[in-house]
């Protein structure tokens, strides 16, 4: 058997080396990137298409031109605050913005928070400091879970007199319509979500 000079051996290995070398990965080239951002939720996609605060022309927001409503005494008979107007009867009213969209509500993981405050010829504070009312509310323009609803409380100013205050969560933006029952009365309004 023929002799390999130390030279032809030390050669090949070097290019055996050499060539194992470049075929082989580092640690670096089975790593996940970390600046690939994560895929949008399925809210993320509904909320990027109602990120309008202008509501849209299906969405038939209560504004002041659907039957705006005087409040009997000792209220005032106009909503006391510029941009805000009655809506409802002496059984159970409420104010709304006159465009119909409430925007840059307190976001939270779950939702849109916002308080709504109330009235009723009915109502009195000193016998009922926690009203009986409730509060519910459906997304009109696209499926979502209900309007969540925290119970109603009470607030009494000189502005707005004796009235029933609420506190709601709307999952989503967009196009809702809210309802509130109390005594036998109902109000329905429909409001837009916006950012």
């Amino acid at each position: 058997m023929p002799k390999f000079k130390p030279f032809i051996f030390v050669s090949l290995l070097c290019l055996f080396a050499a060539s194992c070398a470049t075929n082989e990965k580092s640690l670096e080239d089975y790593r996940m990137p970390t600046d690939v951002p994560a895929p949008a939720s399925l809210t993320e996609i509904a909320e990027t298409s109602t990120a309008s605060s202008i509501p849209p022309a299906d969405c038939p927001v209560t504004t002041t031109g659907i039957l705006s409503f005087e409040a009997p005494a000792p209220f005032s008979p106009k909503a006391p605050w510029p941009g805000i107007f009655w809506f409802g009867s002496e059984g159970l009213w409420t104010a709304l913005h006159e465009t119909g969209v409430w925007s840059a509500l307190p976001n939270t993981s779950d939702g849109y928070t916002q308080k709504i405050m109330w009235w009723s010829s009915a109502y009195s504070l000193p016998n009922e400091p926690q009203p009986d009312l409730v509060v519910s509310g459906r997304r009109l323009d696209a499926d979502a879970p209900a309007l969540r609803f925290y119970g109603a409380t009470n607030a009494m100013a000189d502005d707005i007199g004796e009235a029933m205050l609420t506190g709601v969560e709307f999952p989503t933006l967009g196009c809702w319509e809210v309802t509130g029952q109390y005594k036998g009365a109902e109000l329905i309004f429909v409001v837009w979500i916006a950012p």
